[in-house]
């Protein structure tokens, strides 16, 4: 299975800036206030096909809050970003953030190939990043767009690299707030990998200020690896402005559409004010049906949200 940071490789200027955060969570689940939000990175077999339709689609399903992530094409899915905030400002909905990868993207050299819908191998562009390309990507990025710039993912293996890790998020930080983001930072399963006596993701939280880091957790992969999001969320409070709202199959450990896995995402969105979100993204990486796997979630949210 490739996640995203094995996967993500983002163009030249994506991400941006705008003044969307959307207003603080109430602690119950029928109190809530974000709109129900997507990762567009759950269609990257899809939409660049026809970003246009695809979206149409994707606001008829209900979703009003969009995460933007890696095109096949260049800038935004082939867009400026203010031609994208356009479109889907005409289609009912808002473009909150926004992901770029930490570092130089890592090919293995004896993965098997990531394949198109059409059984084409994909074909990566090169890409900025954060640690080489900070402020490129920030002038970019002002020209207008989503409050937030989110960071794919850092290298954690040894104690060395979470360091140079929370230096560079730290650089980073300090110049998106100055540029009027926030910085946030996604994680995988291996963030919570122990490491000497505690963990990588540990660390990040403790070496990082919440004033230029909020954390976006995908709850599937720490769910996966192991973490409760609700005791997480209790021993760093208001740290976790973002949320990817993903499901994991019980038996194969894979994502899949949400209430058809693992987890009951009631407690932890019952939890959401004491985790400090604003935000929540459904993902789902590379579904087999894209569109059948996101109305299923919306379906499912609905119903836990007390807003069917």
């Amino acid at each position: 299975m490739i996640n995203r940071r094995q996967f993500l490789g983002v163009a030249a200027g994506q991400g941006v800036l705008g003044a969307l955060a959307g207003p603080a969570f109430a602690q119950a689940p029928k109190a809530l206030t974000p709109a129900y939000g997507l990762q567009l990175f759950t269609l990257f077999d899809v939409l660049d096909a026809d970003v246009t339709g695809t979206l149409r689609q994707v606001a008829q399903i209900g979703y009003r809050d969009l995460q933007s992530s890696y095109s096949k094409q260049g800038g935004i899915y082939g867009m400026t970003p203010r031609a994208f905030a356009a479109l889907v400002n005409e289609l009912g909905m808002t473009w909150s953030s926004h992901h770029v990868p930490g570092g130089p993207r890592k090919v293995d050299p004896k993965a098997a190939p990531r394949l198109d819908a059409s059984g084409k191998p994909v074909v990566y562009r090169k890409s900025l990043n954060l640690r080489d390309n900070l402020h490129e990507i920030i002038d970019y990025i002002a020209d207008g767009g989503p409050r937030y710039l989110v960071c794919a993912g850092v290298p954690t293996d040894t104690l060395a690299e979470v360091h140079a890790s929370i230096e560079m998020l730290n650089r980073a930080g300090e110049a998106c707030r100055k540029a009027g983001l926030m910085l946030s930072l996604h994680n995988h399963e291996a963030e919570f990998k122990p490491l000497g006596d505690t963990t990588p993701y540990e660390l990040l939280l403790k070496g990082t200020s919440p004033e230029h880091l909020t954390m976006e957790l995908d709850i599937g992969w720490a769910v996966k690896a192991g973490v409760d999001p609700v005791a997480l969320f209790k021993r760093y409070p208001g740290r976790f402005g973002l949320w990817h709202v993903k499901d994991m199959d019980a038996k194969r450990m894979l994502p899949t559409p949400l209430g058809q896995g693992m987890i009951d995402f009631r407690p932890i969105f019952a939890h959401a004010a004491i985790a400090g979100m604003r935000h929540y993204y459904v993902e789902h990486d590379f579904p087999a049906d894209p569109m059948a796997s996101i109305t299923s979630s919306m379906h499912y949210l609905k119903r836990i949200l007390g807003n069917a």
